[in-house]
């Protein structure tokens, strides 16, 4: 399949699934989660524009340069297929956001979170509040996710010191292994994507690599 038809077909596979509106296919973004509970939800404004520039060369994909922003519990959320979230600091869903992402997540959609040093405690409670019957599995190296594009064979690219510990790339799967959730730790993918940290080259490139790879597995494998 040419990689130029890859994100046509994404969106046509959720549409099916009945989690899109149409209106979605015409210039589909990337959208970022505007949570509660105090935690910079905003941070590395240019990360999702950086990212979405790499995408559409490599991939040739034609998102949206401009991020959308998106709440858990608004109906909006359903014209997204994909939503990043990251931040420092607390998160908190209410009763309604958790049951909307439910939805969202079941039918469909994928939330890539990553933690942004000090996001972690809260996240892992949050995500129990939309599915409390399922856990964060940790992904080994060899998980195809890693190498659905570009060869990572380390597994998990670390970016960041943060605690000086391993990176870690966690994920919830539905009843038929789609991805649902992934969810980076102790790496910080998306400060990688910022131009705000000065990173040296091959740092941004690997953390740019695992953006691509985590797209690409959704296009192809889901």
């Amino acid at each position: 399949m040419k990689k130029s038809k890859l994100l046509k077909r994404y969106f046509f596979c959720l549409l099916f699934a009945g989690s899109l509106p149409l209106l979605a296919l015409e210039k589909p973004q990337i959208a970022r989660l505007h949570f509660d509970g105090g935690g910079d939800w905003y941070n590395n404004p240019d990360m999702i524009p950086n990212m979405v520039e790499v995408l559409n060369n490599e991939l040739n994909t034609g998102f949206a340069t401009e991020e959308a922003i998106v709440t858990p519990s608004e109906t909006r959320l359903f014209e997204f297929p994909f939503v990043v979230m990251t931040g420092h600091g607390n998160i908190s869903f209410s009763e309604n956001d958790a049951e909307n992402l439910r939805k969202w997540l079941l039918r469909g959609g994928c939330l890539y979170a990553d933690d942004d040093y000090g996001m972690d405690e809260s996240f892992r409670r949050e995500i129990k509040k939309v599915f409390p019957e399922k856990e964060l599995a940790e992904l080994p190296a060899s998980h195809p996710i890693f190498s659905s594009f570009y060869q990572l064979s380390a597994g998990t690219p670390k970016i960041h010191k943060h605690d000086d510990k391993r990176p870690q790339t966690f994920a919830i799967f539905d009843e038929d292994g789609r991805l649902m959730v992934l969810y980076t730790y102790e790496t910080n993918i998306t400060d990688g994507w910022s131009n705000a940290h000065d990173d040296p080259p091959q740092v941004r490139q690997q953390a740019f690599k695992m953006g691509v790879n985590i797209l690409y597995y959704l296009f192809t494998k889901g």
